[in-house]
């Protein structure tokens, strides 16, 4: 079984308190873009993994792929021995949710291959345990949330199913694709993520932020024109995260010159993305930077 588990952007992120278990309430809307990982799971006399692609500094014992299986060995479910082999497109510490999309495709993937029954709610609730970005790609919808990022409304945009070219595994003779949901005031805009070699631990973002209550709903902003979304569509983290960083402020700034409609920084950062009415002619000037670009 192969799968391309993608990444999300977030489209604003107001941290709206704090909560009494150490945690803090969020207002956000997930929307899943199509950079994605590529997994590749089949049953085996023994457990084994292997990654390529975008290293990632932690062990093998430690990645989340191989924390799901642990989990719902623990759970209970009947999950036989797995060959995995896990190929990182999406740069780790962004902001992007690279970590959390592979835990939930994997759940997914697991769930379906040995029949285990889980519904999609059960999988949410088991796959939280293991970051709060992790539910919000079982289902892999936009969505606005709110808790720790895990309790999802439906946003009232039309919706539009779109396929992607993926990035293709290793060996793989034609690049796959893979079908997403998108809102369609976004179809046709270019999409341009920028991830400088600033870590930024969530942590730290968290530290450094002042929670309060959001200036404006973030669906109701959503609902106007992206044009319309610059000062209405606001990540809080931004404020607490430029003046260390002010290379990532700078890639948000070099959007705007370039023409892009609506700018900001995903999620505690590093990765800045940016909306275009037309595919943007960006030279060499992030060169120095991961860069990735799609028409949505």
């Amino acid at each position: 079984m192969i799968l391309y588990p993608n990444c999300k952007i977030n489209l604003g992120l107001h941290v709206v308190g704090r909560r009494a278990d150490g945690y803090h309430n969020i207002e956000t809307i997930f929307l899943p873009i199509p950079l994605a990982d590529c997994l590749e799971i089949e049953p085996s006399s023994e457990d084994e993994f292997s990654m390529d692609g975008r290293p990632l500094d932690c062990a093998d014992v430690d990645n989340l792929v191989v924390r799901v299986v642990s989990l719902l060995r623990n759970e209970g479910y009947d999950v036989p021995a797995v060959s995995i082999r896990l190929t990182k497109n999406i740069p780790s510490g962004a902001g992007l949710g690279g970590g959390s999309t592979d835990a939930a495709f994997m759940m997914k993937a697991l769930n379906q291959l040995f029949e285990l029954g889980m519904t999609s709610v059960q999988m949410q609730q088991l796959v939280r345990r293991l970051g709060a970005d992790c539910p919000v790609f079982i289902d892999n919808v936009p969505v606005f949330a709110e808790g720790i990022g895990d309790v999802f409304h439906e946003l009232s945009a039309e919706m539009v199913r779109k396929t992607y070219c993926m990035l293709p595994p290793v060996g793989a003779m034609l690049p796959p694709t893979q079908t997403l949901t998108m809102p369609r005031n976004l179809l046709g805009y270019w999409l341009v993520l920028v991830k400088p070699d600033d870590f930024i631990s969530t942590a730290e973002a968290y530290k450094n932020v002042h929670p309060c209550p959001a200036e404006h709903h973030l669906p109701d902003v959503f609902a106007r024109s992206v044009r319309q979304w610059k000062g209405r569509m606001v990540n809080d983290f931004e404020e607490s995260v430029f003046p260390m960083h002010p290379v990532v402020e700078g890639i948000r700034d070099q959007m705007y010159m370039l023409g892009a409609h609506y700018s900001a920084m995903s999620g505690s950062g590093s990765t800045v993305f940016g909306l275009f009415p037309r595919k943007p002619i960006l030279g060499n000037v992030f060169a120095d930077h991961f860069l990735w670009q799609v028409e949505l």
